[in-house]
C-alpha cells in the first residue's frame, strides 16, 4: 500500500523502484558519492550523518518508516552526508533521472512534491531553533514538546538514547544527566519505549 504522504509519487516510478535490505550498521551511501536516487524507509530507520572538523558525527536527520530522505540529491551531483542504518532496515530507491522526468512532465505532481518539501523545511527550521538552545535542560524539553504525540505529552522512542542525544546535538552523558534531573523534578517519566511529560513547563 502506498504511503499517503507519498501520494504525489507516480505509480510507474514506484513500480520500477528497487528495494534494498540494510543490515544494522550498514552504509547506504557516503558523502561525496554520486547522487543517483532518493529513498523511502519501509522498515527500520536510516540516519543522515555529517562529521565535524574533529570527526564528531552529527545526526542531521533520522528517517523513519514512510519517510523520504536524500531529496536534495535530485538537484545535486553528489550526496551531502552519510546514510547509515542503525538497525536492520528496508529502503526503497527511486531513480533520480526517472523521477525528475516525471516532475517536469506533470506540474501538478511537482506542486505536491514542493508542498512535501515545504513541510520538511518547516521541520528543519524547528530543529535549527532547537540546536541554538544552549541549556541542555531547555533543549531536551523543547524536543519533547515538539515530538509529543496526539496527547501532547508522550514522545515514543524510535531508537536508543545515544541516537536521541546525537539527534538533538548533545553528548549521551549530557542527555542521561538531563533526563535524570527532569525525572527527579517530576517533570518527565521514562519507560522503555517513551518519555512522558508529566507536566509542561514553560519553555
Amino acid at each position: 500500500m502506498t504511503n499517503p504522504s507519498l501520494d504525489w509519487m507516480p505509480a510507474g516510478v514506484r513500480e520500477r523502484s528497487i528495494v534494498r535490505k540494510l543490515e544494522a550498521g550498514q552504509t547506504l551511501f557516503r558523502q561525496g558519492d554520486k547522487a543517483s536516487a532518493i529513498f523511502e524507509v519501509e522498515q527500520g530507520r536510516v540516519q543522515l550523518i555529517r562529521h565535524t572538523v574533529d570527526d564528531h558525527p552529527v545526526v542531521m536527520h533520522t528517517a523513519l518508516p514512510g519517510h523520504l530522505f536524500a531529496e536534495a540529491a535530485l538537484f545535486a551531483g553528489a550526496y551531502q552526508c552519510d546514510a547509515i542504518a542503525p538497525v536492520a532496515a528496508l529502503v526503497r530507491a527511486y531513480a533520480k533521472r526517472e523521477l525528475l522526468a516525471s516532475l517536469r512532465a506533470d506540474p501538478a505532481m511537482a506542486e505536491r512534491f514542493m508542498a512535501a518539501l515545504a513541510h520538511q523545511v518547516h521541520a528543519l527550521r524547528a530543529r535549527l531553533e532547537e540546536r541554538n538552545i544552549r541549556s541542555a535542560r531547555q533543549r531536551v524539553l523543547h524536543h519533547l514538546s515538539l515530538r509529543a504525540g496526539d496527547d501532547g505529552r508522550t514522545m515514543r522512542l524510535t531508537g536508543t538514547l545515544v541516537e536521541l542525544a546525537a539527534e538533538i546535538g548533545l553528548t549521551h552523558e549530557a542527555l542521561y544527566r538531563t533526563l535524570a534531573a527532569l525525572e527527579r523534578d517530576g517533570i518527565v517519566r521514562r519507560t522503555k519505549s517513551a518519555i512522558v511529560l508529566r507536566r509542561r513547563p514553560a519553555l
